[in-house]
């Protein structure tokens, strides 16, 4: 895929504001640690993750896409009946039906002539959500379009807690499929694209690439699937599996994005990847050949973040320095099914770091500082 007239306009996130660590975790586990006698600490020396972040109980995933698209589209400049295309792309949702589009939608004002739907990819729904406002913006069917997404942690960090907790039957080995689950933090991210005719940052989505191999579908999956903020989920993860299967699918998928993007690695100053742990980002580099120097990583305070991961990471690396005029980016994601996608950014606005702390709400847009809400 290759794209002659988009433009990453801008990035808007919300983080919540309760922080909580591995150990914590591992404190509400004592009950399974007593049992199996596993030594405290394994959780963050197994990821790499200190800390996730939870959104209040009861909280609806559509409520805060509205913060985060807010912060968005006003850093653009764009009138609302300049959106084209609303696309909500999170694992989590407000309910199975309508979408949750729907109410993002309705709460930001968007004209009637507005596409609205959802979409839901595992770790790839923001990513695959921007690929497809991109491709109606190069069609000529719209102008600008906003991808957003939250993920909620809460609901199966703790429904995982209470399951390992109260089955006295689980072994070490059965313990091991539920340790990705406690590795989910939350966050809230938006995107909003636009051709180049209507940009003021000139911060091209030029290239993409995507590679699938769904015979690894069910190393992740859930037990029970619901929607809504009351939901009690469980999962099961092949984790170590999921792991080398799924960087060889990047790898893959990094080869075709390489000759799409009409790039060699040493064309790639940047690379935000999805956040899954330590060891992930490591293999994962390893074998795409790429410089971990120039990664930048967030997995360590917010933990896995789904969907909003890559993303977020952006927009943090962006407030923090990580990106000057001219680099050449690449977004990169891998999601359970198993599915990859990497997009190809050439980055024109240098990034203005701000001292003003902004721990409820934040936007990120290229050229500006970042502020809080």
């Amino acid at each position: 895929m290759r794209y002659e007239n988009v433009c990453l306009e801008s990035l808007g996130y919300v983080l919540p504001d309760e922080v909580v660590s591995s150990a914590e975790i591992e404190s509400r586990l004592e009950p399974l640690y007593t049992r199996l006698r596993l030594p405290a600490g394994r959780l963050e020396l197994m990821t790499g993750i200190r800390e996730r972040r939870f959104w209040p109980s009861g909280t609806m995933p559509g409520s805060v896409s509205v913060q985060s698209a807010e912060l968005a589209l006003n850093k653009t400049g764009l009138a609302r009946h300049q959106i084209g295309a609303l696309i909500h792309a999170s694992v989590c949702r407000d309910f199975l039906e309508p979408a949750t589009a729907c109410g993002v939608h309705h709460r930001l004002g968007l004209p009637h002539e507005c596409l609205v739907y959802d979409v839901s990819n595992a770790c790839l729904g923001v990513l695959n959500g921007m690929v497809q406002i991109a491709n109606m913006i190069e069609l000529g069917q719209i102008e600008a379009g906003i991808v957003v997404g939250t993920e909620s942690s809460r609901p199966l960090v703790e429904t995982t807690i209470d399951r390992l907790n109260r089955d006295t039957s689980l072994t070490r080995e059965q313990m091991k499929l539920a340790v990705a689950s406690l590795t989910i933090g939350s966050a809230s991210v938006a995107v909003v694209l636009t051709h180049k005719r209507l940009s003021r940052t000139g911060n091209r989505l030029f290239a993409a690439a995507a590679r699938a191999n769904t015979a690894f579908h069910a190393l992740c999956q859930s037990e029970t699937d619901q929607a809504s903020a009351a939901m009690q989920p469980l999962m099961q993860t092949d984790s170590e599996k999921l792991l080398h299967e799924g960087v060889a699918l990047g790898k893959e998928t990094f080869e075709a994005f390489l000759t799409e993007a009409r790039w060699t690695r040493d064309r790639i100053d940047r690379t935000f990847c999805h956040q899954v742990g330590v060891a992930h980002r490591r293999l994962n580099l390893q074998s795409l050949q790429l410089n971990p120097a120039n990664d930048f990583s967030t997995v360590e305070f917010l933990g896995n973040t789904g969907s909003a991961a890559a993303p977020i990471t952006l927009a943090l690396g962006f407030e923090q320095g990580q990106l000057q005029p001219g680099n050449q980016v690449a977004l990169m994601g891998i999601g359970s099914g198993i599915n990859s996608l990497i997009l190809a950014i050439d980055w024109q606005q240098a990034a203005v770091a701000s001292p003003i702390p902004a721990p409820h709400g934040q936007f990120v847009t290229a050229g500006s500082p970042r502020a809080s809400v």
